[in-house]
């Protein structure tokens, strides 16, 4: 929405390009946003997550685990991948708390963390299919 600092573009002009046509800033949002922005700690924290959860094995077997906890072998299966590559994909997935294991003998059992993982993935889903 324009304001005193601000002027529309005209609208033949709308799609020229992906930068602003002038140098000029709003400096209440630049404080507020500024004021808002999260430590550097959480950005880098932040920021491993979503690097954890952007290789596309690891959305598989994320996926595979929304329904139920699985044991490596069963995710191999579904992947059609092998124990030692889901086992690989799995430590990273843990490391950043995505998943969680047990054990129940000899079986480890994988399963989403917690309900924000859950929540983060299916409003990814969403936000891809919104466009389709």
């Amino acid at each position: 929405m324009p304001d005193e600092h601000t002027s529309p573009i005209p609208q033949e002009q709308e799609n020229v390009g992906d930068v602003c046509e002038v140098e000029l800033f709003h400096p209440e949002r630049v404080a507020t946003a500024r004021g808002e922005m999260p430590g550097d700690d959480l950005i880098e924290r932040l920021s491993s997550i979503f690097q954890c959860v952007g290789h596309p094995t690891r959305i598989r077997i994320l996926h595979a685990l929304l329904s139920s906890e699985l044991c490596v072998c069963d995710i191999a299966q579904v992947l059609g991948i092998s124990v030692s590559a889901v086992s690989h994909q799995l430590r990273t997935l843990r490391a950043q708390r995505v998943v969680r294991f047990r054990r129940d003998g000899k079986m480890a059992y994988y399963s989403i963390d917690d309900d924000h993982v859950r929540s983060l993935f299916n409003l990814g889903l969403e936000h891809i299919r919104h466009g389709d």
